[in-house]
């Protein structure tokens, strides 16, 4: 492997519903003496992506629900905040003292539904995933190669706890251009063994590399990897990440 560079995309202005965020992000990247290349990997946080798709509710517009007015009495939130994470989830997987972990409706498993009201102009409005990241990643991939010529890979990433772990870190919940893992099953380690349940999730991996020079408030939220050798795909999607249920030992 060679060596990588993650360059942070400085200058990117507030995102509004409806904007064209191929020319903001092409735009910033021109202000930065930058360029895409073929072969990058843009790194793009979800709440820009949410934003521009309009992904937004003002949550005191949204009926409450009993349930949801129970969680309000033993959590932080108010029951209209609660209720959106609700319409957002299929199911409740932990629920502790107002806090929610839940399946969203495209599978992932996270706290409150993935909705955040972190960066978020507007008073108390909250920021929902977007409908479908996958098919948000191959739009952005595909307009930024239309406005720069450039064939780029793109992750949609967002900030995610994990089981046993202290911390957070970035993953991909949406991906276009490139195989999200990488299978090394079959193949023979450097001492002829062979290896038998090796398959990294290099688009997480990405997803994380990229955050160290995104940060939380210092408002970058697009990073290119370049010089990574990504297996390229024009059908692979963040679904393979998610696991079988069969398979997750934890269900």
């Amino acid at each position: 492997m060679s060596t990588i560079q993650i360059i942070p995309i400085h200058g990117i202005d507030e995102v509004q519903p409806g904007a064209d965020l191929a020319a903001l992000l092409l735009h910033a990247l021109a202000s930065n003496t930058q360029q895409l290349e073929d072969g990058d990997v843009l790194v793009v946080t979800q709440k820009i992506v949410s934003k521009a798709e309009g992904r937004l509710v003002d949550p005191t517009t949204v009926e409450p629900s009993p349930f949801a007015h129970q969680l309000a009495a033993q959590g932080r939130k108010d029951a209209h905040y609660y209720e959106v994470i609700l319409r957002e989830s299929r199911r409740i997987v932990k629920m502790a003292q107002g806090v929610l972990i839940t399946e969203t409706h495209h599978g992932l498993v996270c706290a409150n539904s993935g909705v955040d009201e972190s960066n978020v102009d507007g008073g108390r409005m909250l920021c929902l995933l977007p409908k479908d990241p996958d098919a948000s990643a191959a739009r952005l991939a595909a307009a930024l190669q239309q406005q720069s010529g450039a064939s780029v890979a793109l992750i949609i990433s967002d900030t995610f706890g994990r089981p046993w772990r202290n911390g957070q870190v970035n993953v991909a919940i949406g991906c276009s251009g490139l195989a999200p893992l990488n299978d090394y099953t079959g193949q023979p380690d450097s001492h002829g063994y062979t290896m038998q349940a090796s398959i990294l999730a290099v688009a997480d991996e990405l997803a994380s590399a990229a955050e160290l020079v995104m940060g939380k408030v210092d408002r970058v939220p697009a990073a290119i990897v370049r010089g990574y050798r990504f297996t390229p795909s024009s059908t692979a999607t963040s679904q393979l990440l998610l696991r079988d249920p069969r398979m997750d030992l934890f269900r």
